[in-house]
């Protein structure tokens, strides 16, 4: 193994020491605390340094950990729905009904379904098995209204080829069609009678299909003139409904707006049996929402008002400070500019700023604007491009943004840069130490050992003289 010179003279000189030679002083441990006097300044000033930026990037990453939560808060309640006028349906098992933005509902209405809209199902001629051979060609599906043995074509919807390879079975046949994504799903049933081709089409009348075949695969044709051995299981239709008595129809069991605002997903057909939809009323739910986001707004303002005092750790700091205005406008700016109402600001919904930045409810306020613009109130609790979320999730986005360095994140970003550079100053640091260590121990190590020499020296000379003395 290879021995270094530095361990050679520390070894050295340790040895020197212990037989009692040279100047009695520990080199070694001279070399290293000379070194280390000769760094403690600037390791002092980088420990101080790294300090304090770690103290910076805690209490603002804790700030935007909490402007964060309290933007998840505010996004669960405004996505649920409990803050809205949401679609309540009395017979539940009839319609379920969801806010689709596009206006905010109000009042009652009568929904009586008639029919709920479905797919036409075909089963085909019955084979011996699912790898039965059914021959090759052309499948070509033809969608269009299917009334008793007659099929009208949708000249809009054209119609779909299914190449079948020679030697297809009949559930490659199946595979083959799935493949195409006509719109029509296959998959081969196995019954008493045998293996079945099934097919199942998409919901409302207009979607009905015929299958024709090229003459190498006229077992799998169907047409409802000639069933040529399949059976209609289930018919296309529209769903047929009735709102305030009004006859209505719709492609599919999802009925966009026929109640303005309002999603509906019919579930049963219950002629002659109508049931209601109307709305809830939020105002209870809305009022105990202000008050928890008044707290919520003063926990994070006082964070901020804690790091950006004379002696907190984000003082000086513009990320910090700008996060701290923008919250302290966020009462007083308009968040409903689209409102038809009185109620745009949150200050018109009683929450106001206080001299420190923090914020108080007035719930006398919250009261009376619930009373003169519920429809108003309510909209700023929903989803969109305004509101209460919208406007929130604005200004959290803009602080969290790592490249502004004006922003909460920038500076995060910042200082999480300069601690980096901190820890590789301290390694150049360290190195440059120990290379002044090395070369006062290598230079401290000769001086030990001229200085043993020269004691061993003057020893001999010593016992020299004292026997002339005693030969005399």
């Amino acid at each position: 193994m290879a021995i270094s010179p530095t361990s050679t003279s520390q070894t050295t000189s340790s040895l020197v020491t212990a037989l009692g030679g040279g100047s009695g002083v520990d080199m070694a441990a001279l070399a290293n605390n000379l070194a280390a006097a000769q760094f403690a300044s600037r390791n002092d000033r980088l420990t101080a340094r790294s300090d304090k930026l770690s103290a910076q990037i805690s209490a603002a990453s804790n700030i935007k950990s909490m402007m964060l939560s309290l933007n998840t808060s505010l996004g669960t309640l405004v996505r649920s729905g409990d803050l809205s006028r949401s679609p309540n349906v009395a017979n539940g098992a009839v319609a379920a009904g969801t806010l689709t933005g596009t206006t905010t509902p109000k009042g009652t209405y009568s929904l009586e379904v008639t029919q709920l809209a479905s797919g036409q199902q075909l089963a085909g001629k019955a084979f011996a098995a699912s790898n039965s051979a059914v021959g090759a060609g052309t499948l070509t599906l033809r969608f269009g209204t299917i009334a008793g043995s007659d099929f009208a074509e949708d000249a809009a919807h054209p119609p779909v080829n299914v190449t079948i390879a020679a030697g297809a079975t009949l559930a490659d046949a199946a595979k083959a069609i799935n493949a195409a994504n006509a719109g029509v799903s296959a998959y081969v049933a196995q019954t008493v009678d045998g293996a079945r081709l099934v097919l199942k089409g998409q919901e409302g009348a207009a979607n009905g299909f015929v299958l024709e075949a090229s003459p190498g695969l006229s077992d799998l044709a169907w047409s409802p003139a000639s069933s040529n051995g399949g059976q209609l299981l289930a018919s296309a239709k529209d769903a047929a409904f009735k709102i305030d008595g009004l006859s209505m129809t719709a492609k599919s069991n999802t009925v966009t707006d026929t109640i303005p605002g309002v999603k509906l997903q019919l579930k049963a057909a219950t002629p002659g049996a109508p049931t209601t939809v109307g709305f809830s009323d939020p105002a209870t739910s809305i009022a105990g929402a202000m008050q928890d986001l008044t707290d919520a707004l003063n926990e994070v303002m006082a964070a901020l008002n804690a790091a950006t005092a004379i002696g907190g750790d984000l003082a000086a700091d513009s990320g910090t400070r700008a996060l701290k205005r923008a919250l302290s406008g966020f009462a007083g700016s308009t968040i409903m500019p689209n409102a038809t109402g009185a109620t745009r600001t949150l200050a018109d919904l009683g929450l106001k700023t206080q001299r420190d930045g923090t914020f108080a409810l007035d719930t006398a306020r919250v009261g009376a604007a619930l009373a003169a613009d519920p429809e108003g109130v309510a909209a700023m609790f929903t989803n969109g491009l305004y509101g209460v979320y919208a406007s929130y999730d604005k200004i959290y986005r803009a602080a969290s943004s790592a490249t502004d360095g004006g922003t909460l994140g920038g500076s995060i970003s910042r200082y999480t840069s300069q601690l980096s550079q901190i820890a590789e100053d301290r390694t150049e640091l360290a190195e440059q130490q120990e290379k002044l260590r090395a070369r006062l121990a290598g230079q401290f190590t000769v001086s030990e050992t001229r200085i043993g020499i020269s004691k061993s020296t003057l020893t001999m000379l010593q016992n020299q003289i004292a026997q002339w003395n005693k030969s005399s």
